[in-house]
């Protein structure tokens, strides 16, 4: 049986999400650790009533950049002004310019979305826990605060902990910068945030790459995501 995960296109890796999905999408704030062309390929599926999972709500059209060959700016928005988007998870759901609304923002005052606002430290290790099979842990990140309403809050050395539960998803779909071609990946630069976890805490994980090499031709030392959470990879046509 081959071992070989590279898959032929981005709609193979989207084919079996259906409607009312969660999904893990990596990025950090820009362009570089986010799947473009898996996004895109979700929005041209067309699956409704998603749940997101991402650091932010999506920023290109803010920010500038992002765009992929031939095509317009690609984050999450797409998805968002396609009407598939039911709940964001999310860190920054909000434009840095307050001249310029992003979509998700538009959405969600419109009351066409949801939204549940996570500290960035906690979001990660919710995500973390949710791969390692810790279901919560305490943390004292939003004590005191509107997120730590309705959650249970104990003592531990005279602090205040509220308990977070772990984060899974059905599907990731995550950016990096090269595999082999069984699967083993390693990242550059910010796209490790929240590629290396999100890999870890879903049902199915595909990943589109810059570059597929051999088999064998990546250091075993320096492999971020090991072939045994990916179900397939997909290279980035130049």
């Amino acid at each position: 049986m081959s071992l070989n995960k590279e898959l032929k296109s981005f709609d193979d890796a989207v084919s079996s999400v259906f409607d009312g999905a969660t999904i893990m999408i990596s990025g950090f704030g820009g362009s570089g650790g986010t799947p473009q062309n898996l996004i895109k390929s979700l929005r041209d599926h067309g699956a409704k009533n998603l749940t997101i999972i991402s650091n932010t709500g999506g920023l290109a059209s803010v920010i500038g950049f992002g765009s992929i060959k031939n095509q317009k700016i690609i984050d999450i928005g797409i998805l968002v002004e396609n009407s598939q988007v039911k709940k964001l998870i999310a860190s920054y759901p909000v434009s840095p310019s307050s001249s310029k609304k992003i979509s998700f923002e538009e959405a969600y005052l419109e009351g066409k979305a949801e939204l549940e606002l996570v500290p960035q430290g906690n979001m990660i290790e919710r995500i973390r826990a949710g791969g390692a099979g810790i279901p919560a842990f305490y943390t004292p990140t939003g004590v005191g605060t509107s997120l730590s309403q309705g959650k249970e809050v104990r003592v531990f050395d005279n602090r205040e902990y509220i308990l977070e539960h772990a984060i899974k998803a059905d599907f990731a779909f995550i950016k990096a910068y090269k595999s082999d071609k069984i699967g083993n990946v390693i990242y550059k630069g910010t796209s490790q945030s929240f590629g290396r976890v999100m890999s870890t805490a879903a049902n199915k994980t595909y990943i589109e790459v810059d570059f597929i090499v051999e088999t064998g031709m990546i250091d075993p030392n320096i492999i971020h995501t090991p072939t045994i959470y990916v179900d397939g990879v997909i290279l980035v046509k130049k």
